[in-house]
């Protein structure tokens, strides 16, 4: 029992330090893989959004602006996450929008310079964002605006471990081949998770459905994309990936309102 609850607490630190920029402490021995800890992704979200989700109840009880405050929640969750899955929403825009072929795409992909289309993408999605976290917190609250945050952000990590165990990996190396081979009760783990979270912190079932359906659409819409494009998936369309399902889900909370 006390070595199966040790892996677990290991499972959870390799998410921390993959999807995250928080300190996990040290990891003991035997290390998981990547996709080993998949099952967890949504708990690294869950505490992204948690952080956001106090940066945005702070800010408004001292008096500030609903757009000013969920442009600080943002802001902390791009900082807690190292700006990963923003990175990988640009890499995906400049390379499916500017390779001529696989290979070119995916080169353009690992450049670490940012081109016009993943500019546009990032301030498309930031603005998206905040816009509509805003508009949330004024129309539900700030508690509505808050703990919808922490459900949007765990559920947007659950759909990763899925795309990983339906999608090849698209490169030779890298972490979309590191983290393959995830076995279905890990995405079922994850998905559950993801909606614990889902029905836990937004206001009804029905709600909580419409925006995991949402978001689940939207994770779709990118991994049928990227199979034309580079035929698998990689670190960056996983990023892209959960940047989408964040917008998808935040569009339909705010149809709702």
């Amino acid at each position: 029992m006390k070595t199966r609850l040790a892996q677990i607490l290991t499972q959870i630190q390799v998410a921390l330090m993959l999807l995250t920029r928080l300190p996990a402490g040290r990891l003991s021995a035997p290390v998981p893989t990547l996709a080993q800890a998949a099952w967890a992704y949504p708990l690294a979200g869950a505490l992204v959004g948690a952080l956001g989700a106090g940066g945005l109840a702070i800010a408004m009880a001292v008096g500030l602006a609903p757009i000013l405050a969920a442009i600080l929640a943002v802001t902390i969750c791009v900082l807690a996450t190292g700006g990963l899955h923003e990175d990988g929403l640009a890499d995906v825009a400049d390379g499916f929008g500017g390779g001529r072929d696989t290979a070119q795409k995916l080169e353009i992909m690992r450049d670490s310079r940012i081109g016009s289309y993943g500019t546009l993408a990032l301030v498309l999605s930031l603005g998206l964002r905040v816009q509509v976290l805003a508009l949330v917190a004024q129309g539900a609250g700030v508690w509505g605006a808050a703990l919808a945050l922490i459900a949007i952000e765990a559920v947007s990590r659950a759909g990763l471990a899925g795309l990983l165990a339906m999608m090849p990996s698209a490169r030779a190396k890298g972490l979309g081949q590191s983290a393959g081979g995830v076995r279905p009760a890990h995405v079922l783990a994850a998905i559950g998770l993801g909606g614990i979270a889902a029905v836990m912190f937004l206001p009804n079932l029905m709600q909580a459905a419409s925006v995991m359906a949402g978001m689940a659409l939207a994770q779709a819409a990118l991994a049928a994309l990227a199979m034309r494009q580079i035929g698998g998936q990689t670190g960056d369309v996983l990023g892209a990936a959960q940047q989408m399902a964040v917008l998808a889900g935040w569009l339909v909370l705010a149809a709702q309102l």
